[in-house]
């Protein structure tokens, strides 16, 4: 509050005192500000009336630097810089020359005087509020404009939107190789190519999300997506959720069940997954599921490296073993479940997390086939 140029008694603006009363804080900022400015318009009148030949109020939050500015007395060109800093202060800086112009003095050469803005910084202010609210007002009953309107901030950001993209960050090269290879992530592309195309992006953009068109900005953007009709828009609007969907959350469990997922449709076991496991009861879990239980029992003391081994030959259907085809384990499967009651399964405890109630009390691990022990 003690920032405050104009009275703040005779306003009669509503305050708010801290815990131990020593500041008081104005309750609506909007006031604040409204008032504030209309003081330092009318401070800078008077010192241009006093003789100031300029007077410059910055904007809001530009810093004076004193270092790129001379002192300067009025009679020879002396300016004044109004500093507003963000929390309300301002500070008039008297009898001013940028650095430039100073040295342009010392040589004899007038300067040239800085043209007045037409309209205060209130008025501009005021200008665009304005504009601002009738254009929303007018955007909100359309809305087709408005979905491409989305799109376009989802894609090329402004100063309200940021929106990041999935970096698909793996945890060794094996598993990155594998993301990058499978049918999914090649589905995905396909379609992210031809979203490139439709927006004239360049064909070796990486994404969608994040880009533009010829480096241009989100006015560009909007009036290609202008140009397209509602089908055509809704195909970048999924690839940009595609690209911006967050890994490892409730989201993908919950979308992949209603869209009714399939993953031996689009993904197959390899070396990626196989060799990561390393526990001795979930291979021996795994081996079941493939090899059956016969099998599984007969080798239940063999090393893990032995088991796995039998694993990529039912998976392959080498070395004397029937192919076991759609394979898919318990915890990549929608819903996800898992095979020991130990936890620890991102995907499964996820499954739980959406689960309805009912479904939550029969959840758990899959016990009506259990792994059979050696003799």
């Amino acid at each position: 509050m003690s920032a405050a140029l104009f009275d703040v008694e005779a306003c009669k603006i509503e305050t708010i005192a801290d815990l131990f009363g020593n500041e008081a804080y104005f309750a609506s900022l909007e006031a604040f500000w409204s008032l504030q400015m209309a003081e330092v318009e009318n401070r800078a009148q008077q010192l241009r009336e006093a003789g100031w030949g300029e007077v410059v109020v910055l904007e809001r939050g530009d810093t004076f630097h004193s270092w790129e500015h001379e002192r300067m007395a009025q009679a020879k060109g002396g300016r004044v810089y109004v500093a507003i800093g963000h929390r309300g202060e301002v500070t008039f800086h008297e009898g001013y020359v940028t650095t430039k112009e100073a040295r342009r003095l010392e040589c004899g050469e007038a300067l040239e005087k800085v043209a007045r803005p037409e309209v205060s910084s209130t008025v501009n202010a005021y200008i665009d509020l304005h504009r601002h609210a009738a254009v929303r007002a007018r955007l909100v009953e359309d809305t087709g404009l408005s979905l491409r309107v989305m799109v376009a901030h989802a894609i090329a950001g402004s100063c309200l939107w940021s929106v990041r993209i999935e970096p698909q960050k793996a945890p060794n090269d094996a598993v990155a190789e594998s993301v990058e290879n499978c049918l999914s992530e090649s589905l995905f592309d396909a379609r992210r190519r031809e979203v490139l195309a439709l927006l004239g992006f360049d064909a070796d953009t990486p994404t969608v999300t994040a880009g533009a068109p010829d480096g241009e900005g989100l006015c560009v953007l909007l009036r290609r997506l202008i140009a397209l009709d509602d089908a055509e828009v809704l195909r970048v609007l999924a690839v940009v959720m595609g690209e911006t969907l967050s890994i490892g959350t409730s989201m993908i469990e919950m979308l992949g069940q209603h869209m009714g997922v399939t993953m031996a449709d689009v993904w197959q076991a390899d070396d990626a997954l196989l060799d990561a496991v390393r526990d001795r009861e979930v291979i021996g879990h795994l081996l079941a599921d493939v090899a059956g239980k016969k099998v599984a029992a007969e080798n239940a003391k063999a090393t893990s490296k032995v088991q796995r081994g039998i694993i990529c030959d039912c998976l392959t259907g080498t070395n004397g073993r029937r192919r076991h085809e759609s394979w898919v384990p318990r915890w990549m499967a929608f819903p996800a479940s898992a095979y020991t009651e130990r936890g620890g399964v991102g995907s499964v405890e996820r499954s739980m997390r959406i689960a309805e109630p009912a479904e939550v009390e029969n959840a758990g691990p899959d016990t009506s086939n259990p792994l059979p022990q050696a003799a």
